[in-house]
């Protein structure tokens, strides 16, 4: 008898616990990054769309997809770099976007700023700098509880 191979549905589940390594609080699933997991006869695809990219993270989030897929029984694995259409804070999931402000991080808004602060829930809220702790983020401070705090930008 043949074991089953998992489903995508499996798959995107081993995925989604797999933390994005800038962002920890978010999953690579929660970031939009895998595009697609598809079986080609024995091998899996997975599909990756890098947030940009020049992103430095993309072999380290390489790496940690295939030490996940692996540790779950997947023997032959290919992943497929796909940089059209590009990455957008579109592709974010509500799930991560709520766990992006729980973790202090102002989710991206199309208004080109955050609504509130991410500790407070003020909306009384002001940018210090357009560049944040890493390329996708820029540095915000609330005028109400006086704590700093990064926005994930809209791209």
């Amino acid at each position: 008898m043949t074991q089953a191979r998992p489903s995508e549905d499996q798959i995107l589940a081993w995925l989604d616990q797999v933390p994005d390594p800038e962002i920890p609080a978010i999953s690579l699933v929660d970031l939009g990054i895998i595009r697609a997991v598809t079986w080609a006869g024995d091998t899996l695809e997975v599909t990756v769309t890098p947030t940009y990219s020049g992103c430095p993270a993309t072999s380290v989030i390489n790496m940690e997809i295939e030490r996940a897929l692996r540790e779950n029984g997947i023997a032959s694995l290919t992943l497929k770099r796909q940089l059209a259409p590009p990455w957008t804070t579109d592709w974010l999931s509500e799930k991560g976007r709520a766990k992006l402000e729980a973790y202090g991080i102002a989710p991206p808004q199309p208004a080109g700023g955050p609504e509130r602060c991410p500790h407070c829930g003020a909306a009384e809220v002001e940018r210090i700098s357009q560049f944040g702790s890493t390329p996708c983020k820029a540095q915000w401070r609330c005028t109400a509880c006086r704590e700093p705090f990064d926005y994930f930008k809209c791209i």
